[in-house]
């Protein structure tokens, strides 16, 4: 019998391929998505040899993108935002408005139509983050202030492009192009289409925002809950793909919003670092895919056909942007070495640039020759950024050793130093308050789960809630109806049984014994200092009990002896 084997090729040859370039791009110091790019052009259908299926490629690449936008708003933090919103806010949006500006100058006077030129210009204006974060990890920068104003800069720059990826299909026919309905294409009105968007969008926001963060997190701790991580990582894609499918059958928005807007709930949730690395290998592989179908599409001919056009992007990439970057930089009032480093990170662009390609053309906005060159654009400049980052850190040396050469902005920069450290106390605050155990210190701390192995424990982990309470506080009440036990994790509790009293520090547990029994609580439990406890439901406690026989025993036993000294006392 004979079998199509289209797809199987398409991804045994685009995975060895993107594998072996990747590996070449790696070794001469270039960013391995150079080499997903070259795999890409090197089985497309203008080159000789394999040629694979472009259609099959296209719809991994759909997949790619919504795995891309899941990570993004994973990864999306307003409170990191929020520390930079002084420059990163009104400096992205001025460089996306010049640059954009400047590429649909530079379009028009090739002879393209305006809405060409506007979806070339907002291709060549919004830098890649994954690119940028490569950059930033290799020279150990990421938490430095001019790093965290880099990333700042290029998550308004995402957020921007994502309102794109809303708009450009509602005023697709307006800019010269096609809905891919021409029968329904006038039927109604801009004004009428822009408010229909408009409400399907904030419908799906508000649904997504709402809904979201109380379905959402549930469903994956009941995941993480069965011990089985290949279920909790389907449960991360069945959240990413299915609320970006449905999305955009349902509200008609893209499967980049959705799958984006996802990710943004999903980062509300105790297991979103979980969920993170979960879905980041089929993430990073479907992303290759993307980017190799991305490089199906380029024609190099056209560095022949139009070497002078593929300058002017390089150009406009590399220098011109990244000189608007500049000047708005020294304009907000901060010092050149920050100002240089924005402008290393946007002298690139990436996976964003192809999204919103490969929309235009889908439209019939953009030409087939205008995202060749932006593909060019995008090779050529991810090629040379780590040049130009180099630049950027020899310059800032030079400043540095210059007596007063960074003065300018240094109070602004002063300010910001601030500003940033405090978000980081915010943050590091919350993730303590929420924090329980790794399965190291969950050892560490109680010796009861020392048999456990390392799985076992992140099972276990997933059902403990993190509790603080202050001196002085009653935890339980005597006669109280059994709901939870608890875990001291720091600080120090007493338990009084009729007239005794007796402590507890961190370690012990307590809470165990009405829910073993079902009966009414027998002791009263008062905080003695500041404690902090991981406290485990009823029903969660009678889950890993019978999960845990091993702990059930020793549990029980604990509990028995308990009951023995209460009584003697």
């Amino acid at each position: 019998m004979h079998h199509d084997t289209s797809l199987i090729s398409l991804i045994a040859v685009g995975f060895a391929l993107a594998f072996i370039f990747g590996f070449i791009a790696c070794r001469l110091g270039l960013p391995p998505l150079v080499g997903y790019l070259v795999s890409g052009i090197v089985i497309g259908s203008y080159t000789p040899g394999f040629v694979a299926d472009a259609h099959l490629a296209g719809q991994l690449a759909e997949i790619g993108v919504m795995l891309l936008m899941f990570g993004v708003g994973l990864h999306f933090s307003i409170s990191d935002l929020a520390a930079v919103r002084r420059i990163a806010i009104p400096g992205a949006i001025g460089q996306i408005v010049i640059a954009t500006a400047i590429g649909a100058a530079m379009a028009m006077s090739w002879g393209w139509t305006f809405g060409a030129g506007l979806v070339l210009g907002l291709s060549v204006s919004v830098a890649s983050t994954v690119v940028l974060l490569k950059a930033l990890e290799e020279r150990n920068a990421v938490d430095t202030p001019n790093g965290r104003v880099a990333v700042g800069w290029l998550i308004v720059e995402d957020l921007a492009m994502v309102l794109a990826l809303v708009l450009i299909p509602t005023f697709a026919v307006a800019l010269g192009g096609s809905t891919g309905d021409d029968a329904h294409a006038g039927e109604h009105g801009l004004f009428a289409t822009v408010a229909i968007t408009l409400v399907k969008v904030g419908a799906f926001v508000a649904l997504a925002l709402v809904v979201g963060p109380r379905v959402m997190p549930w469903i994956l701790r009941q995941a993480a809950r069965t011990g089985s991580r290949e279920l909790f990582t389907l449960a991360t894609l069945a959240l990413a793909l299915g609320i970006a499918f449905g999305s955009a059958k349902l509200f008609g928005v893209s499967f980049a919003l959705g799958a984006f807007f996802a990710g943004v709930v999903a980062s509300e949730s105790s297991l979103s670092h979980k969920a993170a690395a979960s879905s980041l290998p089929l993430q990073d592989a479907f992303a290759v895919l993307f980017f190799v179908s991305v490089g199906m599409l380029f024609d190099p001919g056209v560095i022949l056909r139009e070497p002078w056009q593929v300058l002017a992007i390089a150009g406009l990439i590399m220098f011109g942007k990244s000189l608007v970057a500049f000047g708005i930089v020294l304009a907000l009032g901060y010092p050149a070495s920050t100002g240089l480093m924005v402008s290393a990170a946007l002298a690139q662009i990436g996976e964003f640039s192809f999204i919103l390609a490969g929309l235009g053309i889908s439209y019939k906005l953009l030409p087939a020759e205008g995202l060749n060159l932006i593909l060019a654009g995008a090779l050529l400049s991810i090629t040379l950024n780590p040049l130009c980052f180099a630049g950027a850190e020899r310059l800032c040396g030079w400043l540095k050793r210059r007596k007063g050469g960074n003065a300018w902005g240094e109070k602004k920069f002063a300010l910001l130093e601030g500003e940033l450290a405090a978000a980081k106390e915010r943050a590091a605050a919350k993730a303590a308050a929420h924090k329980t155990f790794t399965p190291e210190e969950l050892v560490e701390r109680f010796p009861l789960f020392a048999k456990l192995t390392a799985e076992q424990r992140e099972v276990l982990i997933v059902h403990f809630e993190a509790r603080e309470a202050d001196p002085g506080e009653r935890i339980i009440r005597k006669g109280d109806v059994a709901d939870m036990m608890y875990f001291i994790a720091e600080g120090q509790v007493e338990a009084t049984v009729g007239e005794n009293s007796f402590p507890l520090a961190a370690g012990d547990f307590f809470g165990e014994m009405a829910l073993i029994t079902g009966e009414p609580r027998s002791a009263d439990v008062t905080t003695v200092d500041y404690c902090r406890f991981a406290t485990v439901s009823a029903p969660d406690f009678r889950q890993f009990l019978k999960r845990f026989p091993d702990i059930r025993t020793e549990i029980a036993a604990l509990a028995a002896e308990r009951g023995r000294m209460n009584r003697q006392e």
